[in-house]
């Protein structure tokens, strides 16, 4: 019965085959990198909609399918276009469907045929018109040419075979047994791996002839490829094979030496040059012996493992470090003097601190190295002094930053366990100096953070001790390094956030902010040369007038230092350049006049004063970070209950302050005709200027106390005196503060007396010599010194004069100390 049934099949087929060329319209697949040959049988994977639905219609329609190849593989539904117009119609002989809509399909394929027509029917099927073509055309070629043709291909397939080796023996056994041109086509085509393209060209080849031409050159190409592709194979084999011997002959060279007890007798040696080096270094008995005993680890290693790597640059970081080089430093005082005052200028008592080092240094050469903090608001020149000192020195200069820095390990460095160890910031800055007697500035230590990796701070604590940083041990280095040569200069812009053990550490110095003159004298005589220069300018082509620059200080810049007057000034410069260049300028002077036109409306106004003498309107003197202000005071009083009301953002201590004046003017009422009752029928009414700017501070006592009994008194204060200064409810002034940046801001207001206490009488050597020879100081030990300095009294109201525009009462109001009858003045 089986026997029956598979007669009935191959009949089936047989018909299948006898009416290939009657029909002319069958299913089509449109296949990707994959093409089916005349008497060829393929199995090939479907998955898209359109070759299912064609595949199912072709198993109804008689099993025939046209097959042909997609000229472009990412193409999902292809047209006729997309489309090689030559392929074949092939049986479908059987179908497995597989797992997420996956079928493997077998087809034979036995007529080649053009594609004619392409069209898609209703169940989303291709189906297509088609004409039958000749499998293998007649030749017009000579049996000895076919011959020849036959012959070629099969010496180049042999060839192909020897190279590549992946060819099963029975496949060369029936080629090399083949004796038609056909037979012999289809054989060698059918077990080669030929890529879509040579395919496809085979397929369209008419004659046997031609397509075994076609054949015989696919197939040398591809023997020069497998040519190629061998002399890439043995050249990369012979690299690792030399690489595998290398490390073979390493492993035994110490293995034998291991054995022995003994290393090799190269003098080349790496190891014979880093002990060399260790010698050389001249080092203690400690550092020497862990540099030794490290390098005898190394020499028990594989040269390529990763843990010689980490000894190797161990040595050689350590090696590199400067044990014993230091510069040789120049200890002349003059020649230090001049170069700090060529560098900056001011900062008095930081040259003088440098130059008492200096001068120190030269009489006791072994002096341990000091540890400095500049504090003082940015601009000032705190991180360039370093570099001056360094030159003044004649030592090397390096600087560590240290904003930011959170991690205990970027100062101590890492433990060379870790991957990617590295030493900390000191030491590789020693390292990278070359000398172990450097200038060395620690920039931003306020800026220090801590957080879980550890705290900074901690870690400087033994680097800035001049006691403990002789054996100053690096986690990394894990030797102690002496930094007690080093002249450490720390610079920080406030010491609220340095930890007191960490404070107690340093000398601190404090800049404070840079006065009118001193902005102006550092503009002439460093910013507007460095900026002409940087700008390709000469100082006969720009000028710049006195009054400009006192205008750019006055109008357009408020800063504690002078980087925004050098952005200024760097402005104008660039103005000039593109005048000089654009319109052909030979000269341009830049006055006050006309620098509105090339800077822009001023950004800030003058300070306002007093225009003449007024009740209850004082001039105060106020400290800021940008440097000192004039602060005016008001006061009214109207009928009341005896309420205080402060405004312009006064802070609790100012308001303390009023409480206090209020007590005062209460004791001293009868003295100065004030009603003893005023607190209970009379409201009081205290304003300071500007009031979007906080203001706090015990240095208004005076002021307060001054406007007060004025207002209550209805005695006028004198226009052109300002003070500062702290009271106490027994009329006492008590010292203040900021005295340098409140004069300044007195004389450029053109206040020519003021009043300050008598306790900083010795802070008058921090003011500048031009200032303390125009300003008369009146020196107040009790608050009636202020009140008879300041009030005017009825004798003197009818031959005061106004306040003149510039801000002083003509040049007698300059000199004007005849009506002060208390107190102390210069």
């Amino acid at each position: 019965m089986n026997n029956e049934n598979n007669e009935n099949n191959e009949n089936n087929e047989n018909k299948i085959y006898e009416q290939a060329g009657v029909e002319k319209f069958l299913p089509a697949v449109a296949m990707r990198d994959v093409v089916v040959l005349p008497n060829m049988t393929v199995q090939f994977d479907i998955a898209r909609e359109r070759s299912l639905n064609s595949i199912a219609n072709a198993m109804k329609t008689g099993r025939r399918i046209f097959l042909t190849v997609q000229k472009d593989i990412t193409v999902e539904n292809p047209e006729i276009d997309d489309l090689c117009p030559i392929g074949v119609i092939a049986v479908v002989k059987q179908i497995v469907r597989g797992n997420e809509g996956l079928s493997r399909v077998l087809v034979a394929g036995f007529q080649k045929a053009r594609l004619k027509k392409l069209y898609v029917i209703n169940q989303n099927a291709l189906e297509c018109e088609c004409e039958c073509m000749e499998n293998y055309a007649v030749s017009r070629r000579s049996y000895e040419e076919i011959e020849a043709t036959v012959r070629e291909a099969k010496r180049a397939f042999k060839k192909y075979s020897a190279l590549t080796h992946n060819m099963p023996e029975n496949v060369l056994v029936s080629i090399a047994a083949a004796k038609l041109p056909q037979e012999t086509f289809e054989r060698i085509a059918f077990n080669m791996p030929l890529s879509a393209d040579d395919k496809q060209a085979l397929l369209e080849a008419d004659s046997v002839d031609d397509k075994l031409e076609k054949l015989a050159m696919i197939i040398s190409r591809e023997c020069k490829l497998a040519e190629l592709e061998k002399t890439i194979q043995e050249r990369v084999a012979e690299q690792f094979d030399s690489l595998q011997r290398e490390q073979y002959l390493r492993e035994m060279k110490y293995a034998i030496s291991r054995e022995l007890n003994e290393m090799g007798a190269e003098e080349e040696d790496e190891n014979d040059d880093y002990a060399a080096k260790i010698a050389g270094c001249d080092l203690n008995s400690e550092c020497e012996n862990k540099l030794l005993s490290e390098l005898k680890r190394m020499r028990k290693m594989p040269p390529a493992s990763q843990e010689a790597a980490l000894i190797s640059e161990y040595l050689d970081t350590c090696l590199a470090l400067p044990w014993n080089t230091s510069s040789d430093e120049t200890c002349d005082v003059a020649k230090a003097r001049e170069i700090l005052d060529r560098d900056h200028y001011g900062l008095k008592k930081v040259k003088e601190r440098i130059l008492e080092n200096i001068a120190v240094r030269q009489l006791s050469p072994e002096i341990k190295g000091q540890i400095l903090c500049l504090v003082g608001p940015p601009g000032v020149g705190k991180t360039s002094i370093g570099r001056s000192i360094a030159e003044a020195l004649g030592r090397k200069y390096v600087r560590v930053s240290l904003g930011g820095v959170r991690d205990e390990a970027d100062i101590r460095g890492h433990r060379k366990t870790y991957i990617g160890a590295m030493p900390g910031r000191i030491m590789d800055a020693i390292k990278k100096c070359g000398t172990n007697n450097p200038v060395m500035l620690l920039d931003e230590i306020d800026k220090l953070t801590s957080d879980t990796h550890g705290d900074p701070s901690s870690a400087l604590l033994e680097a800035l001790d001049s006691e403990q940083n002789v054996t100053f041990r690096d986690h990394y280095i894990e030797m102690p390094f002496d930094l007690s040569k080093v002249l450490f200069i720390c610079t920080a812009n406030t010491l609220d956030t340095i930890q007191p053990p960490l404070l107690d550490r340093m000398e601190v110095i404090e800049l404070s902010s840079y006065t009118r003159e001193e902005k102006f004298n550092i503009a002439v005589k460093h910013l507007v040369p460095k900026q002409l220069a940087a700008n390709g300018l000469k100082a006969s082509k720009v000028r710049f007038a006195p009054s400009a620059i006192y205008e750019i200080i006055d109008s357009y810049t408020r800063e504690a230092g002078v980087r925004k007057l050098e952005r200024a000034i760097a402005s104008l410069c660039r103005k000039a350049a593109a005048e000089i260049v654009e319109e052909g300028v030979e000269k341009i002077g830049y006055t006050a006049r006309n620098l509105q036109k090339y800077l822009g409306a001023p950004k800030y106004l003058p300070d306002s004063i007093a225009k003449k003498d007024s009740i209850g309107e004082v001039n105060g003197l106020a400290w800021t970070s940008v440097g000192g202000v004039l602060m005016p005071l008001e006061v009214i009083t109207l009928n009341g209950k005896g309420a205080v009301e402060t405004t312009g953002s006064l802070g609790d201590v100012m308001k303390e302050s009023a409480k206090i004046a209020v007590s005062y003017s209460r004791s001293v009422a009868e003295k100065y005709g004030i009603d003893p009752d005023f607190y209970k029928t009379r409201d009081i009414h205290i304003h300071a200027l500007e009031g979007a700017v906080p203001k706090d501070g015990p240095s208004a006592g005076v002021t307060l106390v001054t406007a007060l009994v004025s207002a209550l008194a209805k005695i006028p204060v004198r226009a052109d005196v300002a003070m500062t200064g702290e009271i106490t409810l027994t009329g006492k002034v008590l010292a203040i503060g900021g005295l340098r940046e409140k004069t300044m801001a007195a004389y450029k207001d053109g206040i020519r007396t003021v009043i300050i206490p008598k306790a900083n009488m010795g802070d008058l050597d921090e003011i500048d010599d031009k200032i303390k020879s125009e300003i008369h100081f009146v020196f107040a030990e009790r608050i009636g010194d202020v009140l008879d300095a300041a009030l005017v009294s009825k004798e003197k109201k009818a031959s005061a004069k106004p306040i003149s525009k510039s801000g002083s009462r003509g040049r007698a109001s300059a000199n004007r100390t005849d009506d002060i009858p208390k107190g102390q003045r210069i």
